[in-house]
């Protein structure tokens, strides 16, 4: 058969193999795409697949790596960028991060053109499985043309009548209106926000889809602690 003939990665490892190498680094596929113009894709790119925290092992897996053990910041962006790196090697893609500085990639647009995320009614990304506790720690550009599975026919949101995320901020700092990131901080940072920062976001936490998602506490500490870090150096 000629080289020309060969299409859905014939010639490389297709969507299952792919999640397979992932799930060995406690990460799974949350969904991809194939690229049109103006996704702000590497140009050469036929399939973009983002990865996200495999649970409910991702966060004890990850935590015993050398860069959470050496003492040195960024312990979770250094794991992703080595970890994915491999991953990218392994099956001849390209890494791509939502961090690491300007120019910022859209990941926001990329979640939602994978038909697997939408924009919820706070506005946060909500995910099919992992609601909106979902996560990309970076993303595999492909040259070939990768099948895909089928995808969701809607948004959850479309079926959840109470809409509890618009309602279960303590401090309403997060509902249909937008996000106001100074109160949120400043309530998870006092001793009446305990709960938040150690239990992580309570709009997340209130999603149906987020609570049949088993992440780590300690996960969404480490995020909330991240956020007041952030905030002081500010």
């Amino acid at each position: 058969m000629a080289l020309e003939a060969l299409s859905e990665c014939e010639l490389g490892m297709d969507y299952a193999g792919i999640n397979e190498v992932a799930a060995r680094h406690r990460l799974e596929i949350f969904g991809g795409f194939h690229p049109r113009k103006g996704d702000r894709t590497p140009s050469d790119t036929g399939t973009l697949l983002m990865l996200g925290p495999l649970e409910p092992s991702f966060w004890e897996h990850v935590t015993k790596s050398d860069e959470f053990l050496d003492g040195m910041a960024d312990p979770l962006d250094r794991w992703s960028k080595r970890t994915i790196g491999q991953i990218a090697e392994e099956t001849n893609a390209r890494a791509l991060f939502p961090f690491g500085g300007s120019p910022w990639l859209p990941f926001y647009s990329w979640a939602i053109r994978t038909g697997r995320c939408w924009t919820s009614p706070v506005q946060f990304l909500v995910h099919d499985k992992a609601g909106l506790w979902v996560s990309y720690r970076g993303a595999l550009a492909f040259s070939e043309h990768i099948k895909l599975p089928n995808t969701p026919s809607c948004s959850p949101c479309l079926r959840c009548h109470n809409k509890p995320c618009t309602s279960s901020c303590p401090v309403d700092a997060l509902n249909e209106n937008g996000y106001d990131s100074g109160s949120c901080i400043s309530y998870f940072s006092s001793s009446t926000g305990v709960d938040c920062l150690d239990n992580g976001c309570a709009v997340r936490r209130s999603c149906p889809v987020s609570a049949s998602y088993s992440r780590s506490p300690k996960q969404s500490r480490f995020h909330q602690e991240a956020l007041l870090s952030q905030r002081s150096k500010k």
